[in-house]
């Protein structure tokens, strides 16, 4: 509980000031002393954000084949500013462009879609002059017609800002008397099928979005560790007490209830509960001063 209810910035103030104090690194102590699931939550948890999110991305390319689920949950739900922020971190930490190795490990309207998101190019505001014609366009590009049109889905979807689409969605349903989700299960197949219903997801509410990826993740005797503690580390400062709200409302059961009754080593789901909701009650523990009275304990632990 000394790193998981803790914020990221101060785990970062703790690491620097374990190395400063002791002359090592934290996380390298922490590794040699852990192992499984709570070994690699712990460094997750003492990995900044940004780079965490690159790091995911990386071995979901560079691993033994194309992790596509990862590529489409980062890919889908980052800001356009995150986007930059990562794109930044991948070079500096792998030496080689994002977009290369996404273009190396995909391919056609996939690959295209994945490139739009990496931009970070979308709109901002409601364009009201485009609502209608783009929710026109989108039904003329799938039901309206025989075959479809996959450019101007990825182009609407891919490039135009959440609240936009929001309103185009309501257009589309009052013009073909269907979700934008029927048509896109309808007109599209595979990883670009996957990655547009998480861009619409995304759109329609990202703690909704977040809140079925950890019911996914739990709901079989063989859990999904890896989404689970992906998702729990990557939202716990941005949206986690939002996702709770989402889950409860939509699984009738809450987070930590799930976790706890879940086939999750128990070490492990020990400390998931105990990630920090949000920025403001992390800031309540402490700020800098958190860092030193912690040293101790460590450096004690791990020595």
């Amino acid at each position: 509980m000394l790193l998981t209810a803790r914020s990221n910035d101060q785990r970062q103030q703790i690491k620097a000031a374990y190395k400063k104090a002791y002359g090592k690194d934290l996380v390298s102590a922490l590794k040699s002393e852990l192992g499984g699931l709570f070994e690699s939550l712990i460094v997750a948890l003492m990995t900044p954000p940004i780079s965490y999110d690159a790091s995911q991305l990386h071995k979901a390319l560079k691993g033994a084949g194309t992790d596509d689920d990862v590529l489409i949950e980062i890919m889908s739900s980052r800001t356009s500013e995150q986007m930059k922020d990562i794109i930044k971190v991948y070079k500096k930490e792998f030496t080689s462009k994002l977009e290369k190795d996404i273009c190396g490990d995909t391919s056609g309207h996939y690959q295209k879609l994945l490139v739009i998101l990496l931009q970070g190019s979308r709109e901002e505001g409601v364009d009201e002059a485009k609502i209608e014609k783009d929710a026109k366009d989108l039904y003329a590009a799938g039901e309206g017609k025989f075959g479809t049109d996959e450019e101007k889905f990825i182009t609407i979807l891919g490039n135009r800002s959440a609240e936009h689409l929001r309103k185009v969605f309501d257009a589309y349903k009052k013009l073909s008397g269907s979700e934008i989700e029927d048509s896109i299960e309808g007109e599209t197949t595979g990883n670009l099928e996957n990655l547009l219903l998480a861009v619409v997801k995304c759109a329609r509410s990202v703690p909704d979005f977040f809140a079925e990826g950890l019911y996914k993740s739990m709901r079989r005797a063989g859990t999904d560790d890896n989404t689970l503690m992906r998702i729990m580390v990557s939202r716990s400062e941005v949206d986690m007490l939002d996702i709770r709200a989402s889950f409860k409302k939509m699984y009738g059961a809450s987070l930590y209830s799930t976790i706890q009754v879940g086939h999750i080593e128990n070490k492990y789901k020990r400390q998931i509960p105990y990630l920090p909701p949000s920025e403001n009650k992390c800031q309540q523990r402490g700020g800098k001063m958190a860092a030193k009275p912690l040293l101790l304990a460590f450096h004690s632990k791990y020595n």
